[in-house]
């Protein structure tokens, strides 16, 4: 790690902090200058609702997110009905209201610059 008064560079191989999922991966968190930046591993059979809701509380996913997908993929179910999908290489910016869940056989990895700052966080 780097640091001066105006700049920081980090790893995600050595987060500040790593927020495990219920179950099916993790977040691992950077601390920036005060700005959250996660890198979220999520494993195959992962889900909003299964893994995250629990530690959340709340019915959906009320975190705005803004971010990049490195690999696998991802459905976003919005609370109106809508859906996304999410893959690599795809840039997202997801509003609060929503739940999720990994497609396919392979890991989903997401960078996320949103308000990160409470995401799966226990408290």
């Amino acid at each position: 790690m780097a640091t001066t008064a105006t700049t920081v560079v980090k790893r995600f191989e050595s987060p500040d902090e790593t927020r495990p999922f219920a179950a099916h991966g993790r977040a691992d968190v950077l601390d920036m200058n005060g700005h959250m930046v996660g890198r979220g591993e999520f494993e195959p059979g992962w889900r909003w609702s299964a893994d995250v809701k629990p530690i959340a509380g709340t019915d959906s996913c009320q975190v705005s997110h803004l971010g990049y997908c490195v690999a696998g993929r991802m459905t976003i179910h919005m609370d109106d009905g809508a859906d996304m999908d999410i893959g690599p290489g795809d840039a997202f910016a997801i509003a609060p209201g929503h739940d999720a869940e990994v497609v396919g056989d392979e890991t989903c990895v997401l960078l996320d610059f949103g308000e990160f700052g409470d995401y799966a966080k226990r408290h």
